[in-house]
């Protein structure tokens, strides 16, 4: 007989409106039947005391479920909660205590961390220190059995929640949230964890607690914020939800992924293959910006081990085009001039119409729309491309911006731009690709550096993505139209390189004999860092 789901409420801040959320709570009870519990981050109490708190305390008004809060996050609210390890505050309302885990009668496991983060000692009553929140993962973790807990209640966000998830709305949450409640969610691994103060209301998507292929998979989390009590805005404060203890479910029940679950926001490295449905690509660009004919090598190749071999290793067959493609090495559409290098698996071309005179592309020899659907030597050689491309230009005094754009293009086309050491940092590039998306609403996220796009866009997904030379990462997932040429107007701005009249390249095509010139003087100029080369 399957065991029958808790029926919780989870609530924001109170901020001392009791009779608001009490009588909320009664009338969700009788239109729906009575729930087990009602769980309370953030705020409970109000900066001064009030007389309708005297109320509850007294037993003139009556709690009608029974209720669990968290302690106090400022200097004045402190004098409410008495004993920090927890105690009951008025009849049916207890206070958990600073830190610890609450296990019901029931088997649900609740762990709970009041406060907000501190690093100074000594700690504020109203904060937790790094080593609260170490005492909480060694009580759980150490045992070599533990899968995690049913919930986390914490006041703070959690910091970087937002990466590779839906957006937050107005809370940057690179900027806002602590920090060491991200490393115990990510320790912890909470199927639900609630949290409050920022005064809105974010459910975040599900995110996986595994590495795809390299872990055996686990359950997904939950991180849903909550909006205070009342607030005029009518943003959501009170939570509705369903659980089954995890010690009482069937493991391949418990370990079942939601459609719509996303890699984890606070995994800072680790590769992981996509193994999700294809969606179909966006409709075809109709004019390519990029020309190129490959009908002749350009040198020997070499191996990917580096050795000469006039037959080198032949890799997997990409697939094939449904037409002509301009990119392809193999396609006669194309000009040869602008090729500037040929690998084993892809190859260098000087942009047509580039926004500087070495701005390049990476370009797979095979026809493959986007790095998502790159085989593993060619990701390799991709790689070498751009190490050796950021050491060619960091000689010269740039540092170098990569961009891809899945979205109206067969054939991978991944833009190298270099940008001058002197004219701005690699902060200011930043801030200029997220100002400028959220001035079109474009929401880009940011990906821990070191991570793989594959880890949160599936084969035929459009997207956008921008790559620092620090390791970076901004990724957008375009679900409809998208400026075409976005990254070229950011690049091309006053805050960059400062030539708003090149952000179309249409506007900066030269010669045919000109683009000889440039694509003989890029060659000889990289040629000492050139990889292709025999030794």
């Amino acid at each position: 007989m399957a065991q029958k789901p808790l029926r919780l409420l989870a609530c924001g801040d109170v901020e001392g409106k009791f009779d608001v959320l009490f009588n909320r709570v009664r009338a969700i009870q009788k239109k729906s039947g009575n729930f087990d519990l009602l769980l309370c981050v953030g705020n409970f109490f109000g900066s001064t005391p009030d007389a309708e708190w005297e109320e509850y305390k007294t037993g003139i008004k009556k709690v009608p479920i029974q209720t669990y809060v968290l302690g106090a996050n400022n200097q004045e609210t402190v004098k409410c909660f008495q004993d920090a390890d927890g105690c009951e505050l008025a009849e049916n309302i207890t206070y958990l205590g600073r830190k610890g885990i609450f296990t019901g009668s029931s088997g649900l496991q609740i762990v709970y961390l009041s406060g907000t983060e501190s690093l100074n000692e000594p700690v504020p009553g109203y904060s937790f220190s790094p080593k609260d929140v170490s005492s909480l993962r060694t009580m759980l973790c150490s045992t070599p059995q533990f899968k995690g807990v049913d919930i986390l209640l914490t006041s703070p966000w959690p910091k970087y929640v937002g990466n590779f998830g839906n957006s937050s709305g107005e809370v940057d949450t690179r900027k806002c949230g602590s920090a060491l409640v991200s490393s115990l969610a990510t320790d912890l691994k909470p199927r639900y964890h609630f949290a409050a103060l920022e005064k809105t209301y974010y459910e975040r998507l599900p995110y996986r607690n595994h590495v795809v292929l390299q872990e055996n998979a686990q359950h997904a989390t939950r991180f849903i914020a909550l909006a205070n009590v009342g607030n005029p805005e009518k943003k959501k404060y009170l939570y509705a939800f369903s659980i089954v203890p995890m010690k009482l479910m069937d493991a391949a029940e418990l370990v079942k992924q939601p459609p719509d679950v996303t890699e984890n926001p606070y995994r800072k490295s680790g590769k992981e293959a996509s193994t999700g449905k294809q969606i179909p690509a966006p409709e075809e660009e109709p004019a390519c910006q990029f020309f190129f004919d490959l009908n002749e090598k350009q040198g020997r190749k070499r191996s990917s081990t580096g050795k000469s071999s006039p037959h080198p290793k032949q890799p997997r067959k990409p697939p094939q085009p449904p037409g002509p493609c301009w990119f392809c090495l193999a396609s006669p559409e194309v000009e040869k001039h602008l090729v500037v290098n040929i690998g084993t698996h892809c190859y260098l071309a000087l942009a047509k119409g580039g926004l500087s005179d070495d701005h390049v592309l990476i370009l797979p020899i095979g026809h493959y729309q986007s790095v998502v659907e790159l085989s593993a030597e060619v990701v390799e050689e991709v790689e070498k491309y751009k190490v050796t491309l950021r050491r060619f230009f960091k000689s010269r005094g740039k540092r170098c911006v990569l961009f891809e754009r899945n979205y109206k293009s067969h054939h991978l086309q991944l833009q190298v731009i270099p940008v001058p050491l002197s004219s701005c940092t690699t902060d200011d590039i930043k801030d200029a690709f997220i100002t400028q998306a959220e001035q079109q609403q474009i929401e880009l996220l940011e990906i821990p550096e070191h991570s793989d796009i594959k880890q949160i866009a599936q084969p035929g997904a459009a997207y956008f993505y921008v790559e620092l030379d620090t390791g970076e990462k901004l990724f957008h997932r375009i679900k409809r139209n998208f400026p075409l040429q976005f990254g070229r107007e950011v690049l091309a701005s006053e805050a960059i390189l400062n030539i708003p009249d090149r952000s179309d390249w249409r506007q900066c095509q030269v010669s045919k004999e000109e683009e000889e010139m440039l694509a003989r003087r890029f060659r000889k100029d990289f040629e000492p860092f050139d990889f292709t080369l025999d030794d």
